[in-house]
C-alpha cells in the first residue's frame, strides 16, 4: 500500500469546515446517524428472529444496514468529526493506491470521542458475536458475522492509519505513549523526593 497526495481532479472540501465551541456538537446529524446505522445492525442481529422467521430476510436486511454503516463512516462521519479520510485510486499504469489523509485543524472533542467509541465499541461486539457464532456451531450466522467484522474493520483500520500515519503500527503508538507516561512519572516522584519539605511551625514543640 501507498500514500499519494490528493488527484488533481478532487473537487471534495475537505478540512475546511469551520470548528465550534467543544461543548456543542458541530455535526449533530451525522453523529445520529452514525451511530444509529452500527446499533441497528447489531440490534436487528440480536432480535431479529422476533419478527421473520426466514434468515434470507434478516440477512439480506442486516447487511444493507451494514453497508450503510460502512459508506457513512467512510465517507462522511470520518471526514466531518474527526477530519480523517482513506481512500483508493488506480493510477495510469493500472496501480492501486491508497491514501490516508488526516486534517490538521481543530476538530471537535465531544464528536471525536463519540467517533472512536462507536467504531472501536462495533468492532469488538462483533467481536464477540462472531465467538459465540463459531463456538455455538451457528454457521449460518457465522458467515454474515464475518462480513460485519470485515467492512467494521476496513473502517477501523484505515482511520488508525489516518490518525497514526502509514509509518506507524498501533502497537508503536501506543508502546510510545506508555514510555512517555512512565518517564513523566518518574521525573515528577523524583522531584517530589528531591524538593525540601516545607517545616510546619505549629507541629513544632512548645517548652
Amino acid at each position: 500500500m501507498a500514500s499519494q497526495p490528493l488527484l488533481d481532479d478532487d473537487t471534495m472540501d475537505f478540512g475546511e469546515e469551520d470548528a465550534t465551541p467543544k461543548d456543542a456538537l458541530t455535526h449533530p446529524y451525522v453523529t445520529i446517524f452514525h451511530m444509529a446505522f452500527s446499533g441497528a445492525a447489531m440490534v436487528t442481529y440480536l432480535f431479529c428472529g422476533l419478527f421473520s422467521d426466514s434468515f434470507i430476510t434478516s440477512f439480506v436486511f442486516i447487511v444493507l444496514l451494514l453497508s450503510m454503516d460502512f459508506w457513512t463512516v467512510k465517507n462522511i462521519s470520518g471526514r466531518l468529526m474527526v477530519g480523517l479520510r482513506w481512500w483508493n485510486y488506480v493510477d495510469d499504469d493500472g496501480k492501486s493506491h491508497w491514501v490516508y489523509e488526516c486534517r490538521q485543524n481543530r476538530v471537535n472533542d465531544k464528536e471525536a470521542t463519540i467517533f472512536w467509541l462507536v467504531l472501536i465499541g462495533t468492532s469488538t461486539i462483533w467481536g464477540m458475536f462472531f465467538l459465540g457464532a463459531l463456538f455455538g456451531l451457528n454457521l449460518k450466522w457465522l458467515l454474515l458475522v464475518i462480513i460485519a467484522l470485515l467492512l467494521n474493520g476496513a473502517n477501523l483500520h484505515g482511520y488508525i492509519k489516518c490518525k497514526f500515519g502509514k509509518s506507524e503500527s498501533l502497537t508503536s503508538v501506543t508502546t510510545g505513549f506508555l514510555k512517555n507516561q512512565v518517564m513523566q512519572n518518574a521525573v515528577s516522584l523524583i522531584a517530589k523526593q528531591a524538593s525540601p519539605p516545607t517545616n510546619n511551625p505549629l507541629s513544632s514543640n512548645t517548652v
